[in-house]
């Protein structure tokens, strides 16, 4: 063994030993219904320490220690976003020391086996000079561990040809513990690795998030979604090259998904679409995605997460569409006419600010909906009296109004006629008076 092995692998021991103190320590809960623990799985992850090595321990055997510790420092350091029972008993110090000890490892093996680094980060298509020393080692063991996650994840999935219940034959042949273990050590891997460097990793990393989004478990479903949120947000559109239609499908495919992980499907839906449909409003992905998700808000329409969480991240989606949206007028002022009177200021203050996002991209053209939204923001003004947002509530109201006088002229004086010696919206016709004089003057 060379001494800058030798060293590397007295490092590699010396960074394990307090984690592997703290992780004996911490009370591991098993949870209910599992057989796997995710302590014995960590254990034997992380090297011990041993008498010096022998000539007969190569650079192979290293890379081996080096491999598996990146495992436990991916699984400790993901399990800081996690509640799941599975990793939510790992204490908060022992995730961050494992970050740290595996940024000490990354700098030490860069600088250790810099040539080899820099030969296996070339294969990639990555500009050597242009990735941080802290990333080298990670993006050079990806097209190893990923490989391996993937296969991990695929396990415990469904076997369409069972005939059985589906869910209990999977689980049957590996328990789903490992598999969500490994969809956390995926997401950690690849939300490591940012713009430039990850769209040159697509075809690594799409294969094994797909495999996620696949799997019948909402918990590594979700892990999926976070990584493909990661790579939206960090990839051009060309990078994601054959995968696009695949992936669109699979998020069209996971908009039925459970209400612990809608937020995820809706914020990777339309980041997704956005991403690769951003030059074609009339993209027969836009329209599918935009129709699933219409549905599944129609059948729940009083579900308030799912609202929300539509309402919060749906405005790109509509901004990529477009003028197009007007085919789309008759199932979504339905359900914003009735969330409109909700009784949580967020979902109001929400649906008022993507009414206000139509008005300006559709100009509500040849539409039958004016009179009744004009209605349904005069009754809505009146409400905000008892809401704990009513100062804000009312000023988009007003806001909306003035767009609706500015687009539709005489159409909006004529429904305006009738709430215009209302008592209670006395304080609206200043503004919409300015309006007018504005276009007059205009």
């Amino acid at each position: 063994m060379s001494e800058s092995s030798s060293t590397l692998c007295e490092l590699l021991i010396q960074l394990s030993e307090p984690i592997s103190e703290s992780l004996s320590k911490a009370q591991c809960t098993q949870p209910e219904g599992t057989n796997v623990s995710l302590k014995a799985l960590l254990e034997p992850l992380l090297p011990h320490k041993q008498p010096p090595p022998s000539p007969n321990f190569n650079d192979t055997q290293l890379h081996s220690s080096i491999r598996d510790f990146t495992f436990a420092c991916a699984l400790l350091s993901s399990s800081q976003s996690s509640i799941h029972d599975l990793l939510s008993w790992i204490p908060k110090h022992l995730s961050a020391a494992a970050d740290l000890a595996f940024l000490k490892l990354s700098k030490a093996y860069s600088m250790a086996y810099s040539k080899k680094n820099n030969e296996k980060i070339s294969e990639l298509g990555l500009n050597c000079g242009s990735v941080p020393e802290e990333k080298r080692l990670l993006i050079e063991l990806m097209p190893e561990v990923l490989p391996l996650l993937k296969n991990r994840i695929k396990e415990s999935s469904i076997d369409k040809s069972e005939d059985c219940d589906e869910v209990s034959a999977a689980s049957a042949r590996v328990p789903v513990g490992f598999a969500i273990a490994a969809a956390y050590q995926f997401r950690w891997f690849v939300t490591q690795i940012d713009y430039p460097h990850l769209g040159k990793l697509s075809a690594l990393v799409i294969p094994c998030a797909l495999t996620a989004l696949d799997h019948w478990s909402p918990e590594i479903k979700g892990q999926g979604m976070l990584s493909f949120i990661h790579i939206a947000k960090n990839v051009y559109a060309a990078e994601l090259g054959w995968y696009q239609d695949v992936i669109l499908d699979a998020c069209c495919q996971n908009i039925a998904s459970s209400d612990e992980i809608w937020h995820l499907v809706v914020e990777m839906s339309v980041l997704i679409v956005t991403c690769t449909e951003q030059s074609n409003p009339r993209s027969a992905w836009f329209d599918r995605m935009l129709k699933e998700m219409l549905s599944h808000l129609e059948r729940q329409p009083r579900n308030k997460e799912r609202r929300v969480a539509w309402l919060r991240h749906i405005e790109p989606l509509f901004n990529g569409v477009g003028l197009v949206l007007l085919a789309h007028f008759r199932r979504i002022f339905p359900l914003f006419f009735q969330w409109m009177h909700a009784d949580d200021d967020e979902t109001v203050l929400l649906v008022l600010k993507q009414i206000e996002t139509i008005i300006k991209l559709t100009w509500i053209r040849n539409t039958q909906y004016v009179e009744r939204l004009v209605d349904e923001l005069a009754a809505l003004y009146k409400e905000a009296a008892l809401k704990r947002s009513r100062e804000e509530i009312r000023n988009l109201v007003i806001r909306i109004l003035i767009l609706l006088h500015q687009c539709k002229g005489m159409q909006f004086e004529t429904v305006w006629d009738k709430h215009r010696d209302d008592p209670n919206l006395a304080s609206i016709v200043p503004s919409l008076g300015e309006t007018k004089t504005t276009m007059v003057a205009q």
